[in-house]
């Protein structure tokens, strides 16, 4: 097994920098489906109320976070704040929207807001990667 870990280990940060990737084209397309309406998502879909999502609402503020934060997330510009602030955004959607409809997240659809809150707070301690825009900001200081 110690051979197998070793192995493994060598991808550890391109992983790290595609992990930082793929959670921020999630949260940014949320973003995205929650300001520009973009795709629309029809009716009957689980995520069909991102469609009706008011810009001066707290979804709308929501939205603002993820399609920004999210942005700067994908590029791996300012990875630590960004993934921590968008930790506390996730946390605090759970708490509010999903939380007081059942204590299950498997029943409150809260299951999604949870992942998104561990991933941004790991990604908050563990940076943004080898290809990422902080890491070649390091190299050029």
């Amino acid at each position: 097994m110690d051979q197998f870990d070793r192995m493994l280990a060598k991808y550890q940060p391109m992983a790290l920098s595609l992990f930082r990737f793929i959670t921020g084209l999630l949260l940014f397309q949320f973003g995205v489906a929650k300001i520009l309406k973009f795709p629309v998502i029809p009716d009957g879909n689980a995520y069909a109320f991102l469609n009706k999502v008011q810009l001066m609402s707290l979804s709308g503020a929501a939205g603002a976070i993820e399609l920004i934060l999210g942005a700067l997330l994908l590029l791996g510009l300012f990875t630590r704040p960004v993934a921590f602030i968008l930790a506390g955004e996730m946390a605090f959607a759970y708490f509010m929207g999903h939380a007081p409809r059942n204590f299950f997240p498997l029943i409150n659809g809260g299951t999604l807001a949870i992942a998104f809150c561990f991933a941004c707070l790991y990604l908050s301690t563990a940076g943004g990667g080898p290809i990422s825009l902080d890491a070649m900001m390091r190299k050029k200081s």
